[in-house]
């Protein structure tokens, strides 16, 4: 484990130690950095206000609204899955299975809020640009969805069909004592 060792020698290790990484991922760190005031000046150059406020709107939308909305349908997820009996064998753990559920549904929702305005008709003209028309959107949104959903239903039954125990073994009739036989 650790860095390879043309990383080890000198003043890179001395860097790694102090800085808790190799310099190639301080140098990618930078980079990501840059990037990032690059696409806000770009992003700023126009309407900086409009901006500002969708950013600080969608942070309270998403704390007051999203995040406690999405708590509260993990713990009714938790409830409805959970075991009634724990047994050492088999703890009541159940962010296993919770999981297949919210996979598909995390998917199928940014699905919806990326293509919202296709998706509930609310572009107009959209059609010279695709060739579909208007009212396809919402029902392969629904069949994506139901896919998402239906694959998720297959790895659980793969998961549950690969966890369950191993049958005993099936045998003849064990064999009789010797002793007395009635005729």
């Amino acid at each position: 484990m650790g860095h390879p060792p043309h990383l080890r020698s000198g003043t890179v290790k001395g860097f790694g130690a102090r800085y808790g990484a190799s310099p190639l991922h301080l140098l990618l760190v930078l980079c990501s950095f840059a990037l990032t005031v690059y696409a806000g000046i770009r992003l700023l150059d126009g309407d900086t206000l409009g901006v500002v406020i969708w950013f600080v709107g969608a942070a309270l939308l998403h704390d007051l609204v999203f995040l406690p909305l999405y708590t509260v349908t993990n713990r009714v997820l938790e409830f409805a899955f959970r075991r009634r009996k724990d047994t050492p064998d088999r703890p009541r753990s159940v962010t296993g299975r919770i999981n297949y559920i919210r996979v598909p549904a995390f998917v199928a929702l940014l699905l919806l809020l990326v293509w919202y305005p296709l998706i509930l008709n609310r572009v107009p003209g959209f059609t010279s640009y695709t060739a579909l028309p208007a009212d396809v959107f919402w029902s392969r949104w629904l069949l994506i969805t139901a896919a998402l959903f239906a694959a998720s239903a297959v790895c659980l039954l793969v998961a549950m069909w690969r966890a369950r125990p191993p049958r005993p073994a099936v045998h003849d009739a064990p064999p009789k004592a010797p002793g007395r036989s009635r005729p």
